[in-house]
């Protein structure tokens, strides 16, 4: 694996319709939306995961957690976390659980912000969600690497 700041990351914001993805360098420290994967009932179509695994070839894979506000999980928590072993159990690449409260929300903010449309049913922000939680990981290592 390439040392710290070099690395190629991969974020997926787990949902039970869509599944966004991002695509980042760790070195840059931003993100970009590389896809949306429709799920069925939070399962979705593996060989479009392997498709951007192979496509992005990333250091490290990142995974949202949608802790409630309190810090407690709920059954999404269980959920996204089953994705990411998923990830690591299918495709053998490192997984990292990353907070991800209010990034849906944030996302919407953004889109509505910039004079998208509301009909988030039809035109998800789980892409967007996914930059966000990629950006907060790009952040909390600048932080760490600050600290020591």
């Amino acid at each position: 694996m390439p040392d710290r700041g070099q690395r190629r990351v991969l974020a997926f914001d787990y949902g039970t319709r869509r599944i966004g993805v991002a695509a980042g360098q760790e070195m840059l420290g931003r993100g970009e939306p590389v896809a949306m994967i429709p799920a069925r009932d939070g399962i979705p179509d593996w060989t479009v995961v392997e498709r951007l695994l192979q496509e992005w070839q990333p250091d490290l894979v990142l995974v949202g957690l949608p802790l409630n506000m309190d810090d407690s999980e709920n059954e999404m928590c269980a959920r996204a976390r089953k994705f990411g072993k998923r990830i690591h159990g299918r495709f053998h690449f490192p997984v990292e659980m990353v907070d991800e409260r209010l990034t849906s929300f944030e996302a919407k903010g953004e889109v509505l912000a910039a004079g998208g449309s509301r009909d988030f049913g039809r035109h998800g922000v789980d892409d967007r969600a996914a930059v966000l939680i990629l950006e907060t990981w790009f952040r909390e290592q600048d932080n760490g690497a600050a600290q020591t």
